[in-house]
């Protein structure tokens, strides 16, 4: 989805099939809208036994898709967050649904209070095209935990994997229960504008707001993941090598194509130097070659791709020093080796744009202090990444900074924790899933109240003035 989806407006009609989908599975939500904790976790269980059965044909789906990926990167990166989020949500969603317990107040008594989680109904899902199966299945597993009807809208620029999603997933669920629905653009126009339950909608911030404004026509809440520039800050003491290699691997999964990579670094100013040279390194390690390696992926697309060089192109003609880590291996058939930008200012696309590509621009920095106030002077990011061992510097961090979240010492791995809630903040997005939170999301916490034979709230009844109101006031306002 583009930016060309502010001028297109969906036209329904009772013969639409996309409204038909829709009506169908409000019809079978009508008839099972508290579905047990054994039917859910079936459910559960038939989705992990297709992902393990079909791994495959899955990573091979998507290779077609990107021309390059490496079937273990995939294996790695969607199926085995996948199959973790399956087991460990199982393992809780019984005690997940128990209606909870809360206080009533003596003002109240005698009564019981508690809150329930109940399904919200049809829950759509606008999966982008980087992870095409793990932020599909994500979503579907704590969309069905909670109980809930769900429509995937896939991604056009990934239609193998799109077509082998909708053939696997219709062999395990009803057309009402869960349905892939593929498309252009005007498709996911249509399906945005459809009256869901709860929308989640993960990709650009520009299409974002698209979605969340068909979204409001209806009146239906959105779960936006937007990424945007996700920052990393090495501290001053920090074990160079140690976080280049980590940053590497967090910058090359997918070539980049990863809305909580590391956007843009900012080191000591006395250690670019050395950075700049650990971190090519790392990247030689891991990759000997680009060129023809099974291992490291291609830009999805030529749209993609060119987009890419002409982020390269705008900051070369605007002053910055571009480091090729492999220099004499050209861009070409979609692939784009990693590369390092210095000398990087705020007017060049790179530092303006969320990347999403092996592009690495570097800010030097001379105090600590300063760099807080660069991250903070900027929208807030979907990740934050802070590598040292100085624990002033991390306390600093973590309370004088706003993110989606934040991984110390590492990269990327906060997103595969299934009990963390993962979502954005701001502009990298809002709303939250993963575990316990993802449950909450798709389900509706409704609050119960149950009073007894015995009413004492009779005595405040009108009319007012008796010496029961006078005595409450004395005890209670003051």
């Amino acid at each position: 989805m583009t930016a060309q989806i502010a001028y297109l407006q969906p036209v329904f009609n009772q013969q639409n099939p996309l409204r038909q989908l829709f009506t169908k599975q409000q019809s079978a939500f009508a008839l099972n809208p508290m579905p047990s904790v054994a039917q859910r976790r079936q459910w559960l269980a038939a989705l992990r036994q297709v992902l393990v059965r079909e791994q495959q044909a899955l990573a091979e789906a998507i290779k077609s898709d990107f021309g390059q990926r490496s079937l273990d990167e995939t294996r790695l990166a969607e199926l085995l967050p996948c199959l973790q989020a399956i087991e460990s949500t199982s393992d809780q969603l019984k005690s997940w649904m128990k209606p909870s317990r809360r206080k009533v107040s003596i003002l109240f008594q005698p009564a019981k209070a508690r809150v329930e989680y109940q399904p919200l109904g049809v829950v759509g899902v606008i999966v982008p095209w980087n992870y095409p199966v793990f932020l599909a299945m994500g979503p579907l597993v704590g969309a069905l935990a909670a109980g809930n009807r769900v429509m995937l809208k896939i991604s056009e620029a990934t239609p193998a994997t799109g077509e082998l999603l909708k053939t696997l997933l219709a062999t395990i669920f009803p057309e009402d229960l869960v349905a892939v629905v593929l498309g252009d653009v005007k498709t996911g126009v249509s399906f945005s504008h459809l009256p869901f339950d709860h929308l989640l909608f993960t990709g650009s911030a520009q299409t974002g707001k698209q979605v969340m404004r068909a979204a409001a026509q209806n009146l239906t809440p959105v779960t936006l993941e937007l990424g945007g520039k996700s920052p990393v800050i090495i501290g001053r003491d920090a074990p160079m090598a140690q976080a280049a290699a980590r940053i590497a691997f967090g910058k090359a999964l997918n070539a980049g194509q990863t809305c909580v990579a590391p956007d843009y670094v900012l080191v000591p100013r006395t250690r670019v130097d050395e950075f700049v040279s650990a971190y090519r390194d790392a990247m030689h390690r891991m990759y000997p070659t680009t060129l023809g390696n099974p291992d490291y992926t291609h830009i999805i697309d030529q749209r993609q791709f060119q987009r890419l060089n002409r982020y390269l192109e705008d900051a070369s003609t605007k002053g910055a020093n571009i480091i090729a880590l492999y220099p004499l291996e050209q861009h070409r058939g979609r692939c784009i080796p990693p590369n390092v930008l210095l000398n990087v200012t705020d007017d060049m696309k790179v530092m303006q744009e969320e990347i999403f590509g092996p592009l690495l621009p570097i800010v030097p920095y001379d105090d600590f202090d300063d760099a807080v106030n660069y991250i903070n002077a900027r929208p807030r990011p979907l990740a934050l990444y802070y590598f040292g061992h100085n624990k002033a510097e991390q306390r600093r961090i973590q309370s004088h900074t706003r993110s989606g979240g934040i991984c110390l010492n590492d990269t990327l791995l906060q997103v595969a924790q299934d009990n963390l809630p993962f979502g954005g903040i701001g502009p990298s997005g809002m709303g939250q899933y993963h575990g316990f939170e993802g449950f909450q999301t798709f389900s509706k916490a409704r609050s119960v109240l149950s009073k007894s034979r015995f009413n004492p709230a009779s005595f405040i009844y009108p009319p007012y003035g008796k010496a029961t109101l006078r005595l409450l006031y004395r005890l209670f306002i003051r």
